[in-house]
């Protein structure tokens, strides 16, 4: 099973700040980057909003319940967190500014409305901008960061995706790959958690009792918030199989197990490929920044020179039955990864509206607007990234909580 490594860094020569993250709300700050701006008229309602303790998924439901509309004809063009004060656009049909002038919801602001002539789609957003507070750094923290920093940007920062991806207990990776490989009981085992990785004493009790064979006592304890987790054991309990327990899972949860396996593979790319980053090779399928689109490189020596620019970037694959693997080295790399998996991309063509058709996605990203400054005992970051980059890869590379001295 893929495990979750410490990610290999680009500022590895640098001393990192160690420092702490997230112990309120408002010490993680996010902000899209809108792609365009609503013109003023059409069908759509687009409501800039700012929430505090809620996930984009919470904000959507509430947004429904007030507003009398079904919550998957609400748009959206990025997921944001809970723990952090985030601003975000949705879009909501056949409303009007008028229609959500007096709309309280707790946790929500509405900073503006205007109409628009289209959805909002996942991906509809230039990038986002992230302030930052790292409580308890080390006593040199400003002129480290500034130092880590300065490379980031004129380096680029590995596109990985990190932990956030995978779960509070870290395996969802692994569900995805069980459910890959038709190993049914095992994606159940990681569903349903090592007690040994588990905080909540309620759900760490289930899953002792489940592990004991004990189905009703692990459906009793498990606590509300664990719905999916009980849905599947009540299937189970019923006398299914391990196979139509799992299938039976809301379809968004199963998709998002099978992405975070594609998105565990892709960080092991960018990790084999962290000394060469932003170097093109032949055979690579290069990424232009400027339009998303890709084209096979043929002449690295050639293509080498906008990449130095950071006009373009070697990328990797998020695999999947359709897409298209680099040649030469790269292509190989991409292979033998899939190999050691077990996997052909044919393996990826899902029944039930789980296949994944795959993409390729830039091994880095540019750093933009990177500063930071001291704030009493804190230190303050910010910068920006594209649409789809984590702030956690910028933060790894600050802080180095694990080596920082």
């Amino acid at each position: 099973m893929p495990e979750l490594l410490t990610p290999e860094l680009l500022t590895k020569e640098l001393p990192g700040i160690g420092g702490v993250i997230r112990q309120e709300p408002e010490d993680f700050f996010v902000e899209e980057i809108p792609l365009y701006q609503p013109c003023g008229s059409g069908e759509h309602l687009y409501l800039s909003v700012e929430k505090r303790g809620l996930t984009t998924y919470d904000l959507l439901r509430e947004l429904a319940q007030a507003l009398g509309c079904k919550e998957r004809e609400i748009g959206y063009a990025g997921l944001k967190d809970a723990k952090a004060v985030t601003r975000q656009t949705v879009s909501i049909p056949q409303r009007q500014p008028s229609d959500v002038a007096k709309l309280d919801i707790a946790g929500v602001r509405i900073l503006s409305a205007a109409l628009h002539s289209n959805k909002l789609r996942p991906g509809h957003l230039a990038g986002n901008y992230f302030r930052i507070r790292i409580r308890k750094p080390l006593p040199e923290a400003l002129t480290r960061t500034e130092a880590i920093l300065k490379q980031l940007s004129q380096q680029g920062v590995a596109n990985r995706f990190g932990e956030q991806r995978y779960g509070v207990l870290g395996n969802s990776s692994r569900i995805g790959q069980a459910i890959l490989k038709v190993e049914f009981e095992t994606a159940v085992k990681e569903i349903i958690g090592d007690p040994q990785k588990i905080a909540h004493p309620g759900w760490k009790a289930a899953a002792q009792a489940y592990r004991r064979g004990e189905l009703a006592e692990a459906v009793e304890k498990l606590p509300r918030h664990c719905r999916p987790e009980r849905q599947l054991l009540t299937q189970l309990q019923a006398g299914n199989s391990h196979s139509k327990s799992v299938l039976a899972m809301p379809r968004k949860l199963l998709r998002l197990y099978l992405s975070a396996y594609q998105s565990s593979l892709f960080d092991r790319l960018v990790d084999l490929r962290i000394d060469s980053i932003g170097t093109i090779q032949t055979g690579d399928l290069a990424y232009k920044h400027a339009n998303s689109a890709s084209f096979l490189v043929t002449d690295a020596a050639v293509e080498q020179v906008r990449a130095d620019t950071f006009e373009i970037s070697p990328t990797g694959p998020l695999f999947g039955r359709k897409v298209k693997l680099a040649e030469g080295e790269s292509g190989q790399l991409e292979q033998q990864l899939l190999q050691q998996e077990g996997l052909t991309l044919e393996a990826f063509r899902l029944s039930g509206g789980l296949s994944m058709d795959g993409e390729r996605r830039p091994l880095r990203v540019p750093l933009a607007g990177a500063a930071c400054q001291q704030e009493g005992s804190d230190l303050m970051v910010c910068f920006s990234l594209p649409k789809g980059s984590f702030a956690t890869t910028v933060l790894d590379e600050i802080m180095k909580t694990a080596t920082a001295t």
